[in-house]
């Protein structure tokens, strides 16, 4: 790869270089990007002006391409004989490499004679077509005149650095924190307190994770990048008037498991808002995913389905946002405001009332659902659900929309719905969502295939009917696209309260972390509002990614990039990442001469997938195996929709998967639950990068937990994963490596990633030491030189500053960073904690814990739920703390009034610290209490014990009376005249 050299916009290659080692120009007025090849095949056919503005080539470079085309002429016409004039060179000598390193590998000629013969039959169709364009070209002036807008040869995006002055100071007051940090700790580890050596150096211990878990979360950030898109141009280029649109096909996910837990309702408003989007309908393809096979998830779909045929037309026909009906209706805006057509009103209060009545059919099946009969659900036409046994049921697939033919009410054309639940059988292992993701993967390649997937939660609705076109402007860049495997929207929720108490909106995360994330390789993928490439998802690697040979595996240890970026240095392989990458190039080679033949009959088709083992790779479906060569996607004409159906039920049967590479090495990848940070890790692995698209307009809306209990338990969740990921083969400390392909600074975010539950003990033991300085009388620091005052002043003044510059180039506020930094310790001391025993117990002892879905609906009074307080064994380790600190201040008070003015100077820091702790823990406190006092008894009886139980340790030691010798006080005693 050179860097710095621009793509050629037609053959979609490096322009390469000139005599001079400078990128190659042909028109030095607009320097249009064109290659040497596409350059002389332009002359060729007789076209000597620019394709973007229209001014004549230069003549020198006129000459100089008929010279060199005079001396290539033998080259030329052999070359004709075998490919066409519009393929490279040098495509056509990869092509008959990969052929002879094959036939060496394999040893087998029958396969290079059966290429050979399929290729000599695709040349001749090639011959044919050339020839009749050749005599249906369009003459020079003819397509000068009509040559398109200057707006669609222009970037689809632009990256937007962020300024200098804002950036500069950020990135100085960090090195000069670090070399505080380095005078900090040198003065802490040469002044060890012998009176309370044990509390100091356990402090000691802490303060160093802490730098260590900064340093990690510190410089992923250290190239933030903003993006904006132009979808104008996207328009211009890919829809042009009088044409079809040949924007990229897209196929929706939406995942659902329990639908008592999460609402029809709100899974309904997700898909209206699908089929409502501002796309183009014949490219848009909405699965519904049932994990739970639950009749009330399928009936559901049918009322939405048949409420989609009013709600689109109106959606479209007045361009409203957002297109979810519940969220719609529930603005509190002026719905009139830009609305010029007279009709709206009327229209609109009829919708409502369509939508109003859909609410009460939707609700009438949810309450049909609260009680299951004893012999199982039954369909309307009196057989029984196939899914009644949640645990052993067949595959299920419906197709609503589109196939069906059913259009709206003004007999337009409708996107595609489709159900899907796939088989479950006893004795399978099922994967939960990763499993429910790749079934939908391979339903969709059969019965649409389109090139992009874009995965949503049940919970999170478009937003933004554009956020699609949002997504095209990077993945259909022709500059931009081919290295990309996703673009990942930021998450944006509603109905959290108005101080966001407990820091549900990851606002620092979201608008800080993958911010400098999207500078290095991209951002993490988060699981949900994702765009993503099919082919990445396949386990391919990027186009512009040179293989790994054997004769060049060096690669560059800071970058991550080719080996022309430091060529001193080698990459050192395992044998098992060696096996994998020669498994790769095994794949891509032969997807590479698929892609190069065309004409062949089904037995030469199955022929050819045997004999490159796709069948170990994607399992044994030759339909599904043949829609992973198709970049482009789209599925075969020929294809009956019956014969579709039956083989995409294939595909979900609960055996498929089983010795191919799904969840190893393609799809959403198996072994953590939260399985989105490790496909997202596999597939920065292999050489790709992300963008983070963040539109005016957020893309996508959902619901978060605003109680405290669910809210530690969706945190639980997320840690838990981290760590099954930390102890899993796929720990980024040491996968990965070979090739060189993941960036440093993004490996460092990535092991910050499943480092950080870890810091629960170190948080929580550091949060234990004020009380217990407080109760014992003791202090983790002894008494300041002038120097030492002023490190720690210095430290204490470089973090202030530090987040004072962070949140001026990224605009986030200051109460969003402290409700983060409250919730970071809530999270420490209680889930985090949880989160590293049980994964030490499930990856050591096998002992497995299932998690309970989030609720997704709150109360029906505002923020109702914010105030419940539901049982659960997080909330101790947290409540204990805050009673213990509130004693030690009361202890530390008291002992300072009995021992008289020289106590106060070292109460000071002791309690400073203690409030440190009780301030950080205070909405914790306030969740704790509820809205009218109603803590749960067992929380109060367990925490009251265990600060009791410390106390009363502490006080039968007697640490605020000065420790006497027996022998003194008998001598005192016999002294004593009686």
């Amino acid at each position: 790869m050179e860097s710095g050299v621009p793509v050629c916009h037609t053959c979609g290659e490096h322009v390469g270089l000139n005599g001079n080692g400078e990128p190659f120009v042909a028109c030095h007025d607009c320097n249009f990007p064109i290659c040497k090849t596409c350059f002389d095949y332009e002359l060729k056919e007789g076209r000597k002006a620019c394709l973007r503005c229209g001014n004549p080539y230069d003549e020198n470079r006129l000459d100089d391409a008929e010279k060199a085309s005079g001396d290539r002429s033998t080259i030329a016409a052999h070359m004709d004989k075998s490919q066409d004039a519009g393929i490279h060179a040098r495509h056509i000598s990869s092509v008959s490499t990969l052929d002879s390193e094959m036939t060496e590998d394999n040893g087998n000629p029958i396969w290079k004679n059966r290429v050979e013969s399929w290729k000599e039959k695709k040349n001749k169709k090639k011959k044919t077509s050339i020839k009749v364009e050749i005599e249906a070209q369009v003459p020079p002036e003819q397509l000068m005149e009509d040559k398109p807008a200057a707006d669609a040869f222009q970037p689809l995006s632009t990256v937007i650095p962020i300024p200098k002055s804002r950036l500069a100071p950020y990135r100085t007051v960090i090195i000069m924190r670090l070399i505080i940090l380095g005078l900090f700790f040198h003065y802490r580890v040469t002044n060890p307190v012998d009176s309370a050596f044990a509390l100091w150096l356990t402090s000691v211990i802490c303060e160093i994770w802490f730098a260590f878990s900064w340093v990690l979360d510190q410089f992923p950030k250290w190239y933030p990048i903003n993006r904006d898109t132009y979808i104008d141009r996207l328009s211009a280029r890919y829809e042009r008037e009088g044409e079809p649109s040949e924007l990229a096909a897209v196929d929706f996910f939406v995942s659902t498991v329990d639908p008592l837990k999460e609402p029809p309702l709100i899974t309904a408003n997700t898909v209206l808002s699908i089929l409502a989007l501002d796309y183009p309908v014949d490219k848009v393809s909405c699965y519904v995913s049932d994990d739970g096979a639950a009749m009330l998830s399928f009936e559901s779909l049918v009322e939405t389905a048949d409420f989609a045929r009013k709600w689109v037309p109106f959606c479209k026909k007045f361009s409203i946002e957002p297109r979810a009906p519940e969220f719609y209706f529930s603005q509190k805006i002026d719905y009139l405001k830009d609305k010029v057509q007279s009709s709206f009103v009327k229209e609109r209060r009829a919708m409502k009332r369509d939508y109003e009545e859909f609410k009460i059919r939707i609700n009438a099946l949810v309450a049909k659902a609260q009680k299951t009969p004893e012999e199982g659900w039954t369909m309307q036409d009196g057989t029984p659900w196939p899914g009644n046994n949640t645990r052993d049921h067949p595959g299920m697939i419906q197709v609503f929309l589109g196939y069906s033919g059913a259009r709206d009410v003004d007999g337009n054309e409708l996107p595609r719905l489709v159900y899907v639940s796939r088989e479950k059988r006893p004795g399978y292992q099922h994967h939960k969502k990763a499993g429910a993701e790749n079934a939908l993967v391979r339903v969709s390649a059969v019965l649409t295939n389109a090139p992009f997937i874009l995965n949503l939660d049940c919970d999170h609705y478009v937003n933004n009917s554009k956020a699609v076109r949002e997504a095209m402007c990077f993945l259909m860049d022709p500059e931009v696209g081919r290295d990309v495997c996703y673009v990942q929207f930021p998450q944006r929720f509603d109905g959290i309260d108005r101080s966001d108490r407990y820091a549900n909106r990851n606002t620092v995360f979201f608008d800080v972390n993958m911010k400098g994330l999207d500078g290095i390789q991209g951002p993490v993928y988060v699981g949900t509002g994702c765009v993503f490439n099919r082919q990445a998802l396949y386990g391919y690697g990027p186009t512009s990614m040179p293989s790994l040979s054997k004769s060049s595996s060096s690669s560059c240890s800071w970058c991550g990039c080719c080996s022309c970026c430091c060529p001193g240095k080698k990459a050192p392989k395992d044998p098992s990442e060696l096996y994998r990458d020669a498994k790769r190039q095994e794949l891509d080679a032969a997807i590479f001469n698929l892609r190069e033949i065309d004409n062949y009959d089904d037995y030469e088709r199955s022929m050819l997938i045997s004999q490159r083992s796709f069948e170990k790779t994607f399992g044994l479906s030759s339909v599904f195996i043949e829609s992973t060569i198709m970049e482009n996607g789209g599925v075969a004409e020929s294809a009956s929709p019956s014969t579709l159906i039956k083989e995409a039920i294939h595909v979900i049967s609960c055996g498929y998967e089983e010795k191919t590479e799904w969840g190893k090495e393609i799809g959403w990848i198996y072994g953590s639950v939260t399985e989105d940070i490790l496909t997202g890790f596999k597939m920065h692995c292999r050489g790709w990068r992300s963008i983070y698209c963040m539109p005016l307009r957020p893309a996508f809306k959902g619901s978060a937990p605003i109680n405290l209990s669910d809210r530690l338990h969706q945190v639980l969740r997320w840690a838990l994963g981290s760590v099954e990921i930390f102890l899993s083969r796929h720990c980024p400390l040491w996968y990965g490596f070979g090739g060189g392909r993941l960036k440093w600074l993004q490996r460092m975010a990535y092991i910050n990633t499943i480092v950080y539950p870890f810091t629960s003990l170190p948080l929580i033991a550091y949060c234990t030491l004020p009380a217990i300085c407080l109760l014992t009388g003791r202090f983790i620091i002894p008494t300041l030189s002038n120097l030492a005052s002023v490190s720690f002043l210095g430290l204490f003044l470089s973090i202030i500053v530090t987040a004072v510059l962070e949140l001026r180039w990224s605009g986030v506020s200051i109460e969003d960073l402290w409700r983060n930094e409250q919730f970071w310790v809530i999270g420490g001391v209680s889930a985090h904690l949880f989160a590293v025993f049980q994964g030490f117990l499930k990856m050591l002892a096998g002992i497995d814990t299932n998690f309970t879905v989030t609720a997704k609906a709150a109360e029906d009074a505002e923020f109702g739920e914010l105030y419940i307080v539901k049982w659960t064994t997080l909330l101790i380790p947290p409540t204990t703390l805050l009673i213990i600190n509130m004693v030690g201040v009361v202890a530390g008070f008291s002992d300072a009034l009995n021992k008289g003015y020289e106590a106060w100077g070292p109460l000071f820091g002791k309690v400073f610290f203690s409030f440190w702790v009780i301030l950080h823990l205070y909405p914790f406190l306030k969740g704790l209490m509820g809205r009218q006092n109603r803590t749960p008894t067992i929380v109060v009886l367990w925490s009251v014990l265990l600060a009791s139980v410390f106390s009363l340790v502490w006080v039968r030691i007697n640490p605020f009376i000065n420790t006497v010798d027996s022998t003194t006080v008998a001598q005192t005693c016999t002294s004593i005249d009686c």
